[in-house]
């Protein structure tokens, strides 16, 4: 009794089972998904069997002293550099992009790994030991940035934009977590805002622009800075335009696609116009399982991938969606939860990190599927079909319950 109650104090129950019921959305997504295809039924199995091999190296993960996980973490990432040079050299092009290793009839995607490589390297940079580094320096604020531009830019290498944008994304959580100055992460995150708007439209940009100046009054920061931060968002929302004409032609389409898809239905709109019917045919209930027209009758291409939440948007309906979303909210806020409330501070700033890979992730994928974010190749959590990529997801999930074990556990 003793030792099933310490295991249970140990083990964060709650996070695990969430795991395992996305894990079992997924497999039975799958499986309608590929219901009558020649093969459907290599994906169904290959995906049960990885999840079964990785839900066992989730536990074994959870028992990995920090210490262990800390001092490892470089090597881990200049191997995942590695990797991401050699399949630059030797991988194999899907579709525009070469990032794929063939070993034994299994496809292998190095970025899925490196990602939370990098994120363990750069949560052992900021608090290497007692020295727990100021993110407000600036010399501590590039290396950082250069810690996750040096495996951004091998992935853009390889014309993977999606997952270079994965990387991007992870700076925002771990400057965050780390104390970063609130102005900082302001003048982070301003620009990218103001690029957005200068997209949509000239309107948007300048009342951004006017809500930038009055923030910078509110910050009462010393006028270069408040400048600075000005002109980089002038500069980013005037030359929005310009950096749009730079994209290739799939870029741009994929990205006019969002707000009109209809201006290229048989093409870049395609798969968002598809995916939108199948979830607003779903209604509330959906159609249900094994039934959905367009789902069954494989209207979207390969949807067991990026695609998969259309495919229980219409076969499960709204009820069923939001069933799934409520699931990973869940967990998103345990392991949220699980890194703000860890005395291991090297633990903490590695799970907020997946807690915000997740969270972008989803929220990516989820955005796709009903054409408000642009087409940008992002799985589904432990959902869209994938080996690497659930592999890489369920390693994270067994950082957090690290993490959750370790709570009180300084080093």
């Amino acid at each position: 009794m003793k030792r099933e109650r310490e295991f249970n104090s140990g083990f964060d129950i709650l996070l695990f089972l969430l795991t395992l019921a996305i894990l079992a959305f997924g497999i039975v997504a799958i499986y309608s998904a590929t219901y009558g295809n020649t093969g459907g039924t290599e994906y169904y199995m290959k995906q049960l069997i990885f999840a079964i091999a990785g839900v066992i190296m989730v536990i074994g993960i959870s028992y990995i002293p920090p210490r262990y996980i800390a001092v490892t973490s470089y090597y881990m990432y200049g191997f995942g550099l590695l990797l991401l040079i050699a399949v630059l050299l030797f991988g194999k092009t899907i579709n525009g992009n070469k990032s794929w290793f063939y070993v034994g009839g299994f496809g292998i995607q190095p970025s899925e790994f490196a990602k939370l490589a990098t994120l363990l390297a750069v949560s052992h940079f900021l608090n290497h030991g007692d020295e727990k580094k100021d993110v407000n320096d600036i010399k501590v604020l590039i290396k950082t940035a250069l810690f996750i531009a040096v495996p951004a830019v091998l992935i853009k290498l390889q014309h993977d934009t999606g997952t270079m944008i994965v990387f991007l994304s992870m700076m925002i959580p771990i400057l965050w977590a780390s104390g970063l100055n609130t102005f900082f992460l302001f003048g982070i995150i301003t620009p990218v805002l103001s690029v957005i708007l200068g997209f949509l439209n000239p309107i948007f940009f300048y009342v951004g622009l006017l809500i930038v100046i009055i923030a910078l009054i509110f910050f009462k920061r010393n006028l270069f800075a408040s400048i600075a931060v000005f002109a980089i968002n002038l500069a980013a929302g005037m030359s929005v335009q310009f950096l749009f004409s730079r994209l290739a032609q799939y870029q741009q389409d994929r990205i006019n696609a969002v707000f009109n898809p209809e201006l290229d239905p048989l093409r870049s709109g395609y798969n968002v116009i598809q995916s939108k019917v199948a979830i607003g045919s779903g209604g509330l209930y959906g159609k249900g399982y094994l039934q959905g027209s367009q789902t069954q009758l494989k209207f979207i291409p390969e949807q067991w991938t990026d695609f998969i939440f259309c495919m229980i948007g219409e076969e499960f309906g709204y009820i069923g969606a939001m069933i799934l979303i409520t699931l990973y909210v869940m967990l998103i806020l345990k392991v949220f939860f699980n890194g703000l409330n860890s005395k291991n501070s090297y633990m903490s700033l590695v799970t907020i990190g997946i807690g915000g890979l997740l969270l972008f992730h989803l929220s990516i994928n989820v955005g796709m599927t009903i054409g408000v974010m642009p087409v940008i190749g992002i799985p589904l959590p432990m959902v869209s079909y994938g080996v690497s990529s659930l592999l890489s997801f369920l390693a994270m999930i067994g950082f957090a319950l690290n993490t959750y074990r370790h709570r009180n556990t300084y080093v």
